[in-house]
């Protein structure tokens, strides 16, 4: 019998498993919430739907995806030495996120210029609700990334890349749901 427990054989860090967890918890039960009242009205949410810019979505996701991958690179680069690199490689995530959040008010002020707020349909409501605390969640990975860019020692870059994955995986998860499901 080993001595290790499950716990010991996690990577990162607990409490950020602990922050994940809590994350993933609340955005999950906002696309349940979403999918639900969806269901009470699934002609007027596909209406609503049909006035996104699915393919601005789709580059975020390119983007998020890549920063990601730069943040897991950033990781193993420090761990080899390579201390520059992996500077780089954190500070180009976080400045692929700020593109994300760029792309995302663009798309923010597309629908204020068609008059689209939060209370034209709930459909719209669930929209600036989870794509708006998720470009909270950004934004503050980006602080994050610059943080562990600057203190990079490799278990400060494993929180944040922790961090950021769970930023890209809800955003995985936002994607297809608020943008493609019909």
């Amino acid at each position: 019998m080993s001595d290790t427990s499950l716990i010991d054989e996690l990577p990162g860090e607990l409490l950020m498993w602990v922050l994940i967890i809590s994350e993933l918890l609340v955005f999950g039960a906002g696309l349940i919430a979403f999918m639900g009242v969806r269901l009470t009205d699934p002609a007027g949410f596909a209406e609503a739907q049909s006035h996104l810019y699915r393919t601005g979505a789709a580059l975020n996701t390119a983007v998020l995806v890549t920063s990601g991958y730069l943040a897991a690179q950033a990781l193993h680069w420090r761990q080899i030495a390579r201390r520059l690199a992996a500077r780089l490689a954190l500070i180009a995530a976080a400045a692929l996120g700020v593109v994300f959040l760029i792309i995302k008010g663009a798309e923010y002020a597309g629908k204020a210029a068609q008059g689209i707020t939060y209370e034209t349909h709930p459909f719209f409501l669930f929209y600036y609700l989870l794509t708006g605390f998720h470009a909270a969640h950004v934004l503050a990975g980006v602080g994050i990334l610059l943080l562990v860019a600057w203190c990079d020692d490799p278990r400060n870059i494993e929180a944040g890349a922790q961090f950021w994955h769970m930023v890209d995986l809800v955003w995985i998860l936002l994607f297809p749901v608020i943008y493609l499901l019909g």
